[in-house]
């Protein structure tokens, strides 16, 4: 007890410092009867395990959150993912988005641009436009953010081994808007072993794409301080099946991979690990989504103080971004997945999140219609606003259920890492397919148990009702893929080819030797080199997987 009251008073005088420079929304909270919220809640009975285990919240080990004050203070960021068709109309939604109170943006790119195609690619035939916003050139950049001030917006990009390119080209985006480098926040995917893992959109070979990486890495810690290198997801492995313990294991794993990869190439731990960040799934299973939260936070502070000895608190703290489950949405009775949205959103509220995308109802038939979105949107803000749910820290902390669930989590995905590590890491396990192998086991019992009833989805096993109304579908327009590709022709035409040509044929020899590839890909962006080419440029070298 008395450790706990010299900790507490420290904490406390800490939270003091921390009110400076970042003062809560309000100056009391309180419940609709009156009754005082405070900042957080203790158990009556302290001991050295709780100190331990627990702390206190925005203290190591961040069981509680990364932020002494966290929503008290601000709300997660709304990050709505959106893309589809051309620049231009996914430009129209991202500012239609921001219209409605979104608070940072999320660009979803079509599959030719995630695996480093053009447009006009015999490859993209049939896909241009379809799952997010086809991007050729820094053209199209320029046009999905128009009218768009990036030193005023975060933004998300789901790209991975194009990222390299899709960044450079926000970058130069930024600059021709007179942003400087230093200004401009937001966050590159970036993680490509769990697209070996579960999600597909790799194109070399793993040690090339850990390469990518680690530039990305080292160019960023000396040019853009504000911008989060990799968002480490688990997201897309839940997506294919996973477990939650599953999803917690392999996705800190990677993690490792990553520091281990950046620590080989020469970086400094407390250079390039305040800078990384992570993407959870937010699944159906409540307690359990928010104590796998908790203990997300718990492992990876601990493997950066222990394991890599890191000294900055700052490169202890796992900071994350949430989506709910795209998996558990159904096609039957869509309406009933704004409840679903709702509850998982909760727990990752509860859990901690700094930023949240909430799905819409539709999106189990077509991309969203703005309508869907609309609600989608409204659901965060719900739960910011009207809930209370934001107004005390770690609202779950100390519940014996949530607490035991913690540990538990903890102590089997630190099961899963030992056997990772014997295996000699987590790229030498994608390489035996251990990762692929483990989530199809789950995948496979998770089926069996729907069909055979043990496990109920409303309205898909039970519930059901006849036959059932299709609901308006947002439908894209292909009439503008020829246009694209126009567009994309005349850029040709009107770029100085030979210069290109020189460029491209200089990113070749860095990637044979030792250059940081991101300043001839920038050079590459500003000539108005393709996604395509400087992809094609990189395979030349390099190969495909």
């Amino acid at each position: 007890m008395k450790e706990y009251k010299q900790s507490f008073t420290k904490w406390q005088e800490q939270i003091q410092q921390e009110l400076k420079k970042r003062p809560e929304r309000k100056d009391t909270f309180q419940t609709s009867s009156n009754i005082p919220i405070e900042r957080a809640y203790f158990p009556d009975k302290i001991d050295n395990a709780y100190i331990k285990s627990l702390g206190f919240p925005g203290e190591y080990p961040f069981t509680r959150g990364i932020r002494g004050t966290m929503y008290r203070g601000k709300h997660w960021t709304m990050r709505q993912y959106a893309g589809f068709g051309s620049a231009k109309e996914t430009n129209e939604r991202f500012r239609y988005l921001l219209d409605q109170g979104q608070t940072g943006l999320s660009v979803a790119f079509d599959l030719p641009t995630q695996i480093g195609y053009d447009s006009d690619d015999t490859m993209a035939l049939g896909e241009v436009g379809k799952v997010g916003v086809a991007i050729d050139s820094l053209e199209d950049m320029e046009i999905l953010f128009d009218k768009i001030s990036l030193n005023q917006v975060s933004t998300s990009m789901t790209i991975n081994a194009p990222a390299a390119v899709l960044l450079a080209m926000y970058i130069v985006v930024a600059e021709k808007q007179g942003v400087s480098k230093e200004q401009i926040r937001g966050t590159i995917q970036n993680d490509i072993l769990k697209e070996y893992i579960a999600r597909g959109t790799y194109i070399y070979p793993p040690k090339a794409s850990m390469r990518l990486i680690t530039d990305i890495f080292a160019y960023c810690s000396e040019n853009v301080p504000s911008f989060n290198t990799i968002s480490i997801s688990g997201y897309h492995i839940r997506e294919a099946g996973s477990t939650a313990v599953q999803e917690l294991a392999f996705t800190l794993s990677n993690a490792v991979a990553y520091v281990e990869s950046a620590l080989e190439a020469g970086l400094d731990i407390d250079q390039f690990a305040p800078r990384l960040a992570f993407f959870f799934n937010g699944h159906n299973e409540f307690f359990e989504e928010v104590a796998k939260f908790r203990a997300a936070r718990r492992m990876w502070a601990k493997l950066m103080k222990e394991r890599f000895h890191a000294k900055n608190p700052k490169s202890w703290q796992l900071r994350f971004h949430t989506q709910v489950a795209g998996s558990t949405l159904t096609a039957q009775q869509p309406e009933n997945n704004v409840v679903r949205v709702a509850l998982q959103a909760l727990a990752a509220v509860f859990g901690g999140t700094q930023s949240l995308h909430t799905n819409s109802k539709d999106e189990a038939l077509s991309l969203p219609t703005e309508d869907s979105a609309r609600i989608a949107l409204r659901t965060q803000q719900i739960i910011a606003h009207e809930t209370g749910v934001s107004d005390t820290v770690d609202p779950l902390g100390g519940s014996y259920y949530v607490e035991s669930l913690t540990d538990e989590l903890e102590a089997e995905a630190q099961k899963y890492m030992d056997h990772i590590d014997d295996m000699g890491g987590a790229v030498s396990a994608v390489e035996k397919q251990y990762m692929q192998r483990e989530i199809h086991r789950a995948a496979y019992e998770a089926q069996k148990r729907l069909e055979n009833e043990e496990d109920i989805v409303v309205g898909v096993n039970k519930f059901t009702v006849g036959d059932e109304q299709q609901p308006d579908l947002l439908k894209v327009d292909e009439a503008f893929v020829e246009s694209q590709i126009e567009r994309l022709n005349q850029i040709r035409k009107e770029r100085d080819q030979e210069k290109v040509s020189d460029i491209l044929e200089k990113l070749k020899k860095s990637a044979e030797g030792k250059e940081n590839l991101m300043y001839p890909i920038i050079e590459a962006v500003k000539e108005y080199a393709t996604v395509g080419e400087i992809c094609h440029a990189l395979r030349d070298v390099y190969g495909e997987y």
